[in-house]
């Protein structure tokens, strides 16, 4: 069946002008339909120019329409949620002969709540002057579209600051109770979900979805079979952050916002509410104000250590000894905003009359006291406590540790069907880690034949000398080598980081000694920095971990990519700390059963951005001597994919004489 749609003479070449055969897609879509049939579970890493995401729409298309039974896929990003619906999904909607039928959601925070752009109209909830026009284009907007997705706002600012008091979020949504209920975008996305044989959703939606089901609000996805996890690699730092708690400051400012719209009829009540409201305001202030004393840095932080800097009881050396000290302030600290939420629910749940928001509130409220005391009390050892600092923003999470139990009791043995894939899922060529780390025990695997010719289109340059990186020479030599290799490529690089204090050192290093455009990440956007570089000739754009996957720039544009560090997960990360822990205390080795396979796989992401197609030619340089060096060096070159490799930058300008001559010749 598969031959007849991917084979040379298939449904798709017969469609597609530029289609190319590829025995490893037919392989991947066997395994995926076998998978459906068979009601079992499937690990499959398809490289780039495997074409996988047709190898996995056409089987989950072919068992959605035969068997009646809806296929969720789940993507690692919006924009290929949008790639799947607004190209490769109509594409198929046109030449299979099964008729199907598709939807698209999102986070509920894509969409705006008709019920609160309303009350915003009478509302303050408008930052300056400058968002009056906005905030009035946006409810122009909202009588007029069809989704209320945020996405079709192409022409506003990315980030609008009052686009969270408007959105529709599970916390503030009032259910069949709201008087917008039947013309609510969510109840129309629900709708069309529930007409379809196919949904495509991204991995929040999911995990969310995921982590709310059996429960009594906020479960959005209708029943499914089945169901698709693309860029599979990023499902347990997702599932983490789903399955935990989390407590912030703006979510206090939401709640009492929400508390003073209400209309309460009984004036006695009502001024009790808002004298409850001003102390919870107080305490809530004296209590996030603790974090922000002592170190002004922002990024994430253990709790317990950020507890004993605020309280400055001992050093930094006596932190852990003192834990339980410090603990208690903590506990002491969110004791009068506890006693204050309380008195606020008690007031809510006897209010005789009360609107329907009183409802939604309530429910609020007791979420809020459950979370706050379980993260105060720290008493869950599967959990890790941390903090995050962001602008004026302070989140206080609790993640679990190890998410592989929690995916196994309410994923693979709950759903019949769970297909992974990504371009990288393996390290050491086998799939232990992404099955430990995710508690898949039963499935199939299997690596999927890429179409491209590594040993003639890839060399990995490894210097022949460099210091350790973490020495005070490594700067300097590093910086050199990058400027060989750039001087060798004529630019066309991307020159990624670890960090983004090693981004910037390298930038200030470099970009002065190379003849060519240089662009850094943080200059712009993400999506203008690579708009710059794809209409720059011969650019070298410097940048960090989020150009390291989701990226694609195509031909001879992007011609290298330097690494600076093998890109190891930061230890001193909560959670990443946490989980090596765990591992140590398990006897596990955290270095090689986490941080080794991790690396390897970030590594792998890298090379991913070089090679796009079969006509890419370039060089992938990795700058840290561990390769060389350290006995696991060869195992992260095992892993790649088998390209020449070599120590002697004149082979790089050889290469790429190699290539001009080749195309002078055609």
């Amino acid at each position: 069946m598969m031959q007849s749609i991917f084979g040379p003479d298939g449904l798709i070449a017969k469609a597609h002008p530029e289609y190319e055969h590829r025995p490893g897609q037919i392989d991947m879509a066997e395994a995926v339909l076998r998978a459906f049939e068979q009601k079992q579970h499937l690990i499959v890493e398809a490289g780039t120019g495997t074409g996988k995401t047709l190898a996995y729409l056409v089987p989950a298309i072919a068992a959605a329409c035969g068997s009646g039974a809806r296929v969720v896929i789940s993507t690692g990003t919006k924009n290929l949620q949008e790639q799947l619906m607004d190209k490769d999904i109509p594409f198929l909607q046109e030449i299979l002969p099964a008729k199907f039928r598709a939807a698209v959601m999102k986070g509920r925070n894509n969409y705006a709540c008709l019920h609160r752009i309303k009350r915003a109209e009478t509302t303050p909830v408008l930052e300056g002057l400058d968002q009056i026009d906005q905030f009035d284009e946006v409810f122009h907007w909202v009588t007029k579209t069809e989704t209320g997705d945020r996405a079709e706002l192409s022409n506003l600012p990315e980030n609008l600051p009052f686009w969270r008091h408007i959105d529709a979020r599970s916390d503030t949504c009032l259910g069949q109770k709201c008087p917008d209920y039947d013309p609510c975008f969510l109840t129309r996305m629900r709708q069309r979900a529930i007409d379809a044989d196919i949904i495509v959703v991204n991995h929040h939606l999911f995990f969310a979805d995921l982590a709310l089901r059996n429960g009594a609000y906020g479960a959005v996805l209708p029943d499914y079979a089945a169901v698709i996890l693309d860029e599979a690699h990023q499902i347990e730092d997702v599932a983490s952050e789903y399955f935990g708690m989390g407590v912030s400051n703006y979510q206090i400012d939401d709640l009492l916002r929400d508390v003073s719209y209400l209309k309460i009829e009984d004036r006695e009540a009502d001024r009790e509410l808002r004298q409850i409201c001003a102390r919870i305001q107080r305490f809530a202030e004296q209590f996030w104000i603790s974090f922000r004393e002592g170190r002004g840095l922002e990024g994430r932080f253990t709790l317990a250590k950020q507890v004993a800097q605020v309280g400055n009881l001992r050093s930094a050396d006596d932190a852990d000894e003192d834990s339980q000290i410090d603990n208690l302030r903590y506990k002491n600290a969110g004791a009068p905003l506890d006693s204050a939420l309380n008195r606020l629910e008690t007031t809510l749940a006897i209010l005789k009359d009360a609107p329907a928001d009183a409802d939604n509130i309530l429910r609020r409220v007791r979420q809020l006291r459950f979370e706050l005391n379980f993260i105060v009390k720290a008493e869950d050892k599967q959990f890790v406590y941390w903090l995050e600092r962001r602008g004026r923003g302070t989140l206080l999470r609790a993640s679990p540790i190890d998410v592989s139990g929690l995916l196994q009791d309410k994923l693979f043995e709950k759903v019949p069907t769970v297909v992974l894939t990504s371009a990288t899922l393996s390290s050491a060529g086998n799939f232990r880690f992404i099955r430990e780390r995710l508690g898949v025990d039963q499935g199939e695997e299997m690596i999927a034949e890429s179409i491209f010719d590594f040993h003639e289109q890839a060399v990995l340059y490894l210097p022949p000398k460099m210091p350790d990186p973490r020495s005070p020479e490594w700067g300097c030599a590093a910086a050199d080598e990058v400027i060989k290799i750039i001087n060798a490529t004529a630019g066309r690089a991307f020159v990624l980081s670890t960090s983004n204090a090693g981004m910037n050192e390298m930038f200030e290093r470099v970009a002065s000694q190379i003849d060519y455009p240089c662009f850094v990440q943080g200059s712009a956007s993400k999506g203008e920095l690579l708009k710059k570089f794809r209409s720059t000739p011969n650019a070298v754009l410097f940048a960090t971990s989020s150009f390291w996957q989701g990226v694609d720039v195509r031909g001879e544009q992007l011609s290298c990519v330097i690494i600076d560090k093998l890109p190891f997960a930061v230890p001193s990360d909560p959670i990443i700390a946490a989980r090596q822990r765990h591992i140590e205390e398990q006897g596990g080795s955290s270095f090689y059963e986490y941080s080794v396979p991790q690396a390897i796989i970030s590594l792998k992401q890298g090379l991913g951005r070089l090679i796009r197609s079969t006509t890419d030619r370039g060089v992938l340089a990795v700058l840290d001597p561990r390769l060389r060096t350290k006995m696991y060096g060869k195992t992260f070159v095992q892993s790649l994919p088998p390209c020449r490799i070599t120590s002697d930058v004149e082979d790089l300008h050889r290469f790429f004489l190699a290539e001009s001559a080749a195309t002078a010749s055609t």
